[in-house]
């Protein structure tokens, strides 16, 4: 039990050190939140100062056309909502953004979808 209190308040430090130190810097900028479950990715552009979503999605959207709910979970559909998410924001007016991960680490999906959403055009 110890091991599992010792990760969670990991995971709280990692989420305050992020949100706080970077995030609050530039209140221009908007956030792009990415959440990750055992099953779909998440996410999502707020405007810091009023706190409303502008732009949301996840990899259960139809316009990814990702096929069945096995590649919802993979690199691969990582990349495509980086991509799709970038599409929206530039279209929406927004460029320049801040990568709240949620206190995860910088691997994997993670990695993948931020790397993806670089390259369609969102500056981090």
């Amino acid at each position: 039990m110890n091991r599992l209190k010792q990760k969670y308040e990991r995971l709280e430090r990692r989420k305050k050190r992020v949100k706080f130190s970077t995030i609050s810097k530039d209140p221009e900028r908007k956030r792009l939140i990415i959440l990750k479950t055992n099953r779909y990715l998440y996410a999502q552009i707020v405007d810091n100062q009023t706190g409303k979503t502008l732009i949301s999605v996840g990899t259960f959207s139809k316009e990814l056309g990702l096929p069945d709910a096995e590649n919802k979970k993979n690199l691969d559909a990582a990349k495509k909502l980086g991509q799709y998410i970038a599409k929206l924001a530039l279209e929406k007016g927004i460029n320049k953004v801040y990568l709240d991960r949620r206190g995860k680490k910088y691997t994997g999906r993670i990695a993948a979808f931020a790397d993806a959403a670089r390259e369609a055009g969102l500056q981090f």
